[in-house]
């Protein structure tokens, strides 16, 4: 049977309207950016698929919560039903609000790590990595070895290694591990969920060993959903279903509200520990607001509520994830190398094969990120070794995956823009060869990728063929 056509699960209520500028212009963008596309204005941007957080498309029922937010310092009605989706969706004993997914890191690595201990975890997620770092605290990847291999098709490539677990554990001692961070839908690895399998495996080996499992949830429903099309056994089991028995396996979670739950800011911990939870909200009071609110305003916490709900329908989830892997397919179809299988928030672009005349110093996915900018403004993501940052004895990171991460939003994009990715990639592909690499001009000290400055190696441009599309219909 021929496969049918999908259209998105909504209807177009209100446009932002979008500008394409010129090469010019974009060059001229770009160099002032420093040939970072997160220095970018946004202005200057045509399609943005920067990130996932805090940039999806709220409802018609998000945007009627948030009139009716009740912005109480104290005790607003917001945070009590924000609570209980909260207890509806991911079923944790006890809820802190933080401003967003970071402000719950921070206060979960000040609160479990002791200097000195080590927090194994399926592969950095950068935020995470530094409070962790802030903390006293090391990371140690446990993540299966699949997850390094951008041509693996493996399904499940989140998991976690037992073996690699179970030697940290013997090596270091039970005493000198604070707990397992457990990520579901691996940002760093192109969005690898985990399996119901292995998070099993891997909570019951920790407990075994009084080891606390703390989830980072930000994209758990995504998780789930490829749980119930991937792993057998669960296909007849709901979405929230899936994402419930998942958390009741875990301690607790950090979460970002800015990507599953469909806000522009929000996020929370988690915990089943009053003891924790207490010492947690004490700790919030000093750094993030009231434990009735913790840095979002009532009616954040309103359509946040609201978006947590939305997020596990069938319907949108099944549009979501398609909507990635409509774009992923149509760039294997045309031979581009990305990370299969098709992760859930993204496409990643593997820079190094892309890109495989440039050394790694010379930072491909920076340097790839870049030139699709210049093609046709489009911004992406560098997920590489700028992103790693340095080691102890101040050299770069180069590691296995030098990724570029093309970031879809929910609820944002049409099929016709992600059509105009996937051309705009083909045409740098195309013509890859004249691409020059970057070299580093400015570096902050923390978290580089951000703020960091480069220039061009070669000329005044990375991407000195004009492949803009009015040049290209010329």
């Amino acid at each position: 049977m021929k496969k049918r056509s999908w259209a998105e699960p909504w209807k177009i209520k209100m446009v932002e309207p979008l500008r394409m500028t010129s090469r010019a212009e974009r060059e001229r963008a770009l160099a002032e950016a420093g040939y970072n596309t997160f220095l970018l204005r946004s202005e200057d941007v045509y399609i943005d698929l920067l990130t996932d957080s805090g940039t999806s498309a709220m409802s018609d029922r998000q945007w009627s919560a948030l009139m009716l937010g009740d912005e109480s310092y104290a005790g607003s009605r917001n945070y009590y039903d924000l609570e209980q989706a909260m207890s509806d969706v991911y079923g944790f004993a006890e809820f802190i609000p933080t401003h967003q997914g970071r402000g719950a890191e921070f206060l979960l690595s000040q609160l479990m790590i002791k200097p000195g201990q080590f927090v194994p975890g399926n592969m950095y997620f950068t935020t995470t990595r530094y409070h962790q770092e802030l903390a006293g605290g090391q990371f140690v990847d446990v993540i299966i070895d699949e997850a390094h291999n951008p041509t693996s098709t493996f399904p499940f490539k989140g998991n976690v290694c037992l073996k690699k677990l179970q030697h940290l554990i013997d090596e270091q001692g039970t005493d000198k591990i604070a707990y397992l961070s457990l990520e579901t839908n691996v940002n760093m690895a192109g969005g690898q969920p985990c399996s119901m399998e292995n998070i099993k495996a891997t909570c019951e080996l920790c407990h075994q060993h009084d080891i606390p499992v703390f989830l980072d949830a930000t994209r758990c429903v995504e998780n789930a959903w490829f749980i119930k099309q991937r792993e057998a056994g669960w296909n007849d089991r709901s979405v929230v279903e899936i994402v419930r028995d998942i958390c009741n396996l875990t301690d607790g979670c950090t979460m970002s509200g800015k990507k599953d739950s469909l806000v522009n800011t929000g996020g929370f911990l988690a915990v089943n520990d009053i003891k924790l939870a207490e010492e947690a909200r004490n700790l919030l009071v000093c750094h993030e607001g009231l434990h009735t609110y913790g840095g979002m305003a009532g009616r954040d916490m309103a359509a946040m509520a609201v978006g947590m709900h939305e997020s596990i329908e069938e319907d949108h989830i099944r549009s979501r994830v398609g909507q990635v892997q409509y774009l992923g397919e149509k760039l294997m179809d045309a031979g581009i190398p990305i990370v299969q299988p098709i992760g859930g928030h993204g496409v990643y672009l593997d820079a190094a094969a892309f890109l495989d005349h440039l050394p790694r110093d010379e930072f491909p996915a920076q340097t790839l990120a870049a030139a699709l900018y210049l093609d046709c403004g489009l911004r992406t993501m560098e997920r590489g070794a700028v992103s790693a940052g340095r080691d102890a004895e101040g050299h770069n990171i180069f590691p296995k995956l030098e990724l570029v991460r093309l970031t879809i939003p929910r609820r944002v994009y049409t099929q016709a823009h992600m059509d105009v990715t996937a051309e705009s990639v083909l045409a740098v592909w195309e013509h890859r060869r004249a691409v020059t690499g970057l070299r580093m001009t400015y570096e902050p000290v923390r978290l580089r990728f951000f703020q960091a400055f480069f220039s061009p190696l070669v000329g005044c441009t990375v991407l000195p063929v004009d492949t803009s599309p009015e040049v290209v219909a010329n």
